[in-house]
């Protein structure tokens, strides 16, 4: 009933919406050049990753999958080179995976310091590992709202890439800037942008165990400003096949079995609407809707036969950004609220009524500077949370309350900037306080130097200090969790003659302290503690090379080391379960539009899954491959097919959940801008992202 209720008006503001569009497009096709829509309105006054400098120092290019635009306009409030300027940041370009069939996990999965956990096909549990950090340990946000539980964790598999213009990946500690939560990093997922331009487009995608993929999205003017609205939803059976060893101690045979009860489907929508204000300001707002339907399969050992979890998320979103008087001063102001349900139905111990957990908030943000080489940002935000669980009648909420501070120092003519920061910040009943410095040395000839090191903390989730969950009891004794962290890093990038090029190579470490740690407590049940500490380091190494417009290589290794510090000997040094020690991928997309071809290779190497070291997974390597044709023009459509795990990987992930093993996916899609003049041939990597 609910569905039925909610696809109904989806459908009519779609329709609506394409009807407004097409009127206003005719309209303007009236419209005097001169008040027509500026530049700055069009989607390409968008950041994009196209240089970095110091504040007063000349652009100099870099690539999109490396650091971020830092030139001489001010940054938007949300972008990531003003969220935390001398931050390790990699930018993930969606239109540049356009048909590649990925969910938003793969499409994160080759990221340096990065690995993904993975509860096996379409629509089932996907979260991050940002070095060596848990999955409640990384932040991950939607335009800004946090997507994190709670239980502390995000799941990437209610957001379909449909949505995606591109991520922002900010590896380390990220307290100080995005707040508690940020022990490893934080993600931010950058929808899709409004155009000025009238524009329709939609994509299918079907492939193996009948799995299905659709979006569509409308974009255009609307009430004096732009409109996007895309509606998605898929499918997918889940049923693949696996290999299972029923007496892994013993040499005998191994089975073929076919996974089962792993079957998925979703859908929602996405509202985004931007308008200039007078004096140059801009609004922007943002819906979204998510439904989500999925089986639990459990894992091999031990799995389920009736369990499935209804999940639903409704996100709201209002920004104000602009300039304040003529000093160069700016401002912005964001308001936001989330809701997520979570309902898990049949013969589990976890199964009962309906969870709801419930977030909003506001943050102000301004920042002006102070001479010509000083700029100084302060950001005060506050925010409510609540937790509800029917089953049980509990309920639990607290307030989130911060102040930060970051100045900036441009010294030595744009040489160096330092930049210190602090955050103070009330969550519920802690007080947790994130300092940080960080700078940058420009070594000329594109050669750069940047470097970090501060704390983060991260609070008790809800479920940790409230709420029982089956056979996981709370503890309302815990205590945040601390991380200490410095990394370093040289980069160097080049532009010439249409040719870029850039590598990035540093090292990173970090002392956690208070680990959250789940013990069985007698005589079933598991209650979470602090734990002592854990260390991690590693090193990192991004190389991307476009030495043609047509053609693009890209490659990144992690090393990552690290050790439970846990005072018990069975553990003492043992390697931390779920973080491999080595990750290399390596991507080559070659061809222009009406043909191109694209490969990647991703190496995972063995990691443990106790904290013993006496058990593990085994490496793996996912190579995939596929093409993409734009074979007509006005429209534009495209197709495209893609062949993931071409060696056939029988890999597992996690506690036991199997992964599949090669897919096949063929994609779809059409696009129709009707204010734009027909499009010449032009290699792909240079066409700009569409809706």
């Amino acid at each position: 009933m609910r569905r039925t209720f909610f696809t109904g008006h989806l459908v009519c503001l779609a329709l609506s919406l394409a009807g407004d569009v097409r009127a206003q497009s005719r309209d303007a096709d009236a419209v005097p050049a001169e008040s027509a829509p500026s530049a700055e309105s069009a989607p390409s006054a968008e950041p994009t990753p196209d240089a970095v400098t110091s504040p007063g120092s000349s652009p100099t290019p870099v690539s999109s999958s490396g650091t971020v635009v830092r030139g001489k306009a001010p940054p938007p409030p949300e972008s990531p080179e003003r969220r935390d300027p001398t931050g390790a940041i990699t930018l993930i370009d969606a239109a540049e995976r356009a048909g590649e069939a990925r969910d938003t996990a793969e499409l994160l999965a080759g990221s340096v310091g990065l690995a993904v956990q993975d509860t096996g096909g379409y629509g089932q549990s996907k979260s991050l590992v940002v070095r060596g950090a848990a999955s409640n340990g990384v932040l991950v946000f939607l335009d800004g709202i946090p997507l994190n539980g709670a239980g502390g964790m995000a799941d990437l598999s209610q957001v379909p890439a449909a949505l995606v213009e591109r991520f922002e990946v900010l590896r380390g500690g990220a307290g100080t800037r995005y707040g508690s939560g940020g022990l490893g990093g934080a993600v931010n997922i950058v929808t899709r942008a409004p155009s000025s331009s009238a524009r329709a487009s939609g994509e299918v995608t079907y492939g193996s165990w009948n799995t299905a993929l659709g979006h569509v999205a409308v974009t255009g003017p609307l009430l004096d400003g732009n409109a996007l609205v895309l509606l998605h939803a898929g499918r997918s059976e889940g049923d693949f096949a696996y290999e299972l060893d029923e007496l892994p101690a013993v040499d005998n045979p191994v089975t073929a079995e076919a996974r089962a009860r792993n079957d998925a489907r979703g859908g929602g929508v996405l509202l985004r609407y931007r308008r200039r204000l007078p004096g140059g300001s801009r609004l922007d707002v943002l819906s979204e809707l998510a439904l989500e339907d999925r089986a639990i399969p459990g894992t091999v050992q031990n799995p389920q036969s009736s369990g499935r979890q209804d999940l639903d998320r409704l996100s709201l979103g209002v920004r104000w950004s602009g300039a304040l008087g003529g000093a160069g001063a700016q401002a912005s102001a964001r308001g936001f609220f989330r809701r997520d349900g979570l309902e898990v139905t049949g013969d589990l111990l976890a199964a009962g009524g309906p969870q709801r957990h419930s977030v909003g908030g506001v943050e102000l943000e301004g920042r002006t500077p102070l001479g010509d080489s000083q700029v100084l940002t302060l950001t005060v935000a506050a925010s409510g949370e609540q937790v509800t669980d029917a089953r049980d009648s509990q309920a639990a909420s607290w307030w989130r309350t911060s102040v930060m501070a970051m100045d900036e120092w441009t010294l030595f003519d744009g040489v160096l900037e330092v930049v210190p920061s602090l955050r103070l910040e009330r969550v519920g009943p802690y007080w947790l306080f994130s300092p940080k410095l960080g700078a940058m040395v420009s070594l000329g000839r594109g050669l750069g130097l940047r470097a970090n090191a501060g704390q983060s903390h991260r609070a008790p989730s809800f479920l940790e200090l409230y709420i029982r969950q089956g056979m996981l009891l709370p503890n309302p004794g815990l205590k945040p969790e601390r991380a200490l962290y410095a990394d370093a890093a040289l980069v160097w990038s080049s532009a010439e003659e249409g040719a870029r090029w850039s590598v990035t190579a540093g090292g990173f470490g970090a002392l956690y302290e208070n680990l959250i740690a789940y013990e069985l407590y007698p005589p079933m049940a598991a209650r979470p503690y602090n734990f002592d500490a854990a260390r991690v380091w590693g090193a990192e190494l991004e190389v991307e090379a476009r030495p043609f417009s047509w053609l693009m290589a890209s490659g990144g290794y992690t090393w990552l080391r690290t050790q439970n510090r846990l005072g018990d000997p069975r553990f003492y040094n043992q390697p931390l379960p779920y973080r491999p020690r080595h990750k290399w991928v390596g991507r080559v997309r070659a061809g222009p539009d009406w043909l191109n071809v694209r490969t990647e290779v991703l190496y995972q190497a063995a990691q443990f899954v106790n904290r013993t070291g006496t058990r593990s997974l085994p490496s793996r390597t996912f190579w995939s491959a596929g093409a993409s044709s734009t074979f007509l023009r006005r429209p534009d459509v495209t197709l495209s097919v893609e062949v993931k795990n071409l060696l056939d990987a029988r890999a597992y992930d996690f506690t036991g959940f199997p992964l599949p093993g090669r897919a096949v996916y063929a994609t779809l899609a059409v696009a129709l801008d009707r204010d734009s003049p027909a499009v010449t041939e032009e290699p792909h990597a240079s066409r700009p992202p569409s809706p």
